[in-house]
């Protein structure tokens, strides 16, 4: 090959590389021009006091720019908004950068700054988020420590949509540690900060908080009590507080028995979690249900499997479902024991563990409906039990419990089943109307409740014109006046 060939051979690929450097610096360019953007919204928000405006923009950055966030482009940020504080800026520097040093009169309570707190919060938030997505969570405490300390130095009601992002954070650093339990009190202070002063928005992110931080060291007692004394403002809290609140009720009913309370919890849950994200959170959600659906005697809709991108995460509770569908308690324990591990990770396995009373139901059952007379001995075989004795006493609890219709000969060793009663002569069919005619009924309030509308205007409008209208009325008033007074 020539010279000529190998120079015209390398020049495609520089030029590729020089497009893709041209891509990477207008990308940053466009991510730095955003956030400048999105820093003086919120200076304009604040003077405005429109917290829905707030909130749009702490969704955008968190949903669409968060991920794309690197450590030139806050220093940017930083370069241009702290200028003249140079104490701070290079604070938060030395968490973006190892050789720039913390300065040692950096006070974390001093007000010097001329960028309004509100401004400088979302900064110092940006770094928390970059530092816990970069996987430095040692600097992610200290950063969001420092963040919370200025947080608390104000008392401004604009800074209450930024406050709950801020504490939740902090709660995740902490949590990736496995540190929760030394932020407990902290929080409990806030909470009770938050709520003298109103902050409705701050009180639904922690008391969410305070029920993940219960419920990571299986404290159910302890959430149980803050849940039923604590009021959470459903007409404040965004609809992610709201699904990560009944996501947390929901378990905490399940664990203490109260499936059918739990489960419409959960429910509820899944109608308020997004559609399309937060995939993590539904698969969460979805395996919770499945097996409290499962303890409750029902059978979850196959359509709940085979949801796209959670079907490798419900694989095992599909299986679970299946051999609690089947009453096959040998295959119960197999599926159990393959994904034991998935279950507790999940913090399930002591849940499915109570399962196996129900596998033996629905065997008791089906062999009510199959045999009208069969031994004890017979039962035992076919449960896979451990002794005659013990399916003797599971039968009897059976009968009293109502799952099967059936009378027990102890001194012949025997059940005998009776005739199967019409369902539809029972009550049955019209509890379970009244069921799903109470479920449309809690959606169609619940839909009323979520509703949201804009300024009403009109009102400002009438009352304008009817100032106007009692101003040419007494005008009217005063002209006749004088006409009255001139012809006496």
């Amino acid at each position: 090959m020539s010279t000529k060939d190998t120079t015209n051979v390398k020049k495609p690929s520089e030029t590729q590389e020089k497009k893709k450097e041209e891509k990477v610096e207008n990308a940053q360019e466009l991510l730095t021009t955003e956030l400048y953007l999105n820093c003086g919204r919120i200076e304009r928000v604040v003077k405005s006091n429109d917290n829905r405006a707030f909130n749009r923009i702490l969704r955008q950055t968190f949903s669409r720019l968060r991920r794309k966030l690197e450590s030139q482009i806050l220093n940017n940020l930083l370069q241009k908004y702290f200028s003249k504080d140079p104490s701070r800026r290079d604070y938060l520097r030395h968490f973006l950068f190892p050789d720039v040093p913390q300065p040692m009169d950096y006070q974390s309570q001093h007000h010097d700054s001329e960028v309004l707190p509100e401004v400088e919060v979302y900064i110092h938030l940006l770094v928390t988020v970059f530092l816990i997505d970069t996987k430095q969570i040692e600097k992610a405490i200290e950063c969001a420590t420092n963040a919370v300390e200025r947080l608390e130095s104000w008392n401004r009601r604009t800074l209450d949509p930024l406050s709950g992002k801020v504490y939740f954070y902090y709660s995740r650093s902490y949590e990736l540690q496995n540190r929760l339990a030394e932020i407990r009190p902290k929080l409990l202070a806030v909470q009770r900060t938050m709520t003298l002063r109103h902050n409705f928005e701050g009180q639904a992110t922690i008391l969410n908080l305070l029920l993940r931080n219960y419920l990571h060291y299986n404290l159910f007692d302890q959430a149980d009590k803050l849940s039923t004394k604590t009021e959470f403002k459903e007409d404040s809290a965004t609809s992610n507080q709201l699904a990560r609140y009944y996501y947390y009720l929901g378990r905490i009913n399940s664990v203490q028995l109260n499936y059918t309370e739990g489960f419409t919890f959960l429910s509820q849950a899944l109608r308020k979690a997004p559609r399309v994200t937060a995939r993590g959170f539904r698969a969460t959600v979805l395996k919770l249900s499945c097996i409290v659906q499962l303890l409750m005697g029902e059978i979850p809709e196959r359509s709940t499997f085979r949801q796209e991108h959670l079907r490798s995460a419900l694989k095992p509770y599909l299986e679970l479902t299946k051999s609690v569908r089947n009453g096959d308690l040998t295959d119960f324990r197999r599926v159990v024991e393959k994904h034991v591990d998935t279950f507790k990770k999940d913090k399930n396995y002591t849940l499915i563990q109570r399962l196996r009373h129900n596998v033996i139901k629905t065997s008791l059952r089906k062999i009510n409906l199959s045999y009208s007379r069969i031994s004890l001995k017979d039962i035992c075989e076919k449960l896979d039990l451990e002794s005659i004795e013990d399916t003797e006493f599971i039968v009897t609890k059976a009968i009293r419990d109502g799952i099967i219709d059936a009378t027990v000969d102890h001194e012949r060793g025997f059940i005998k089943s009776k005739e199967n009663v019409d369902i539809y002569s029972t009550s049955e069919p019209q509890a379970q109307y009244h069921k799903r005619i109470r479920f449309c009924l809690d959606i169609h309030n619940e839909a009323l409740k979520a509703m949201r509308f804009p300024p009403n205007t009109s009102k400002k409008e009438s009352e304008k014109e009817r100032e106007e209208r009692e101003k040419s009325e007494k005008e009217l008033l005063k002209s006749l006046e004088e006409e009255i007074d001139e012809e006496d």
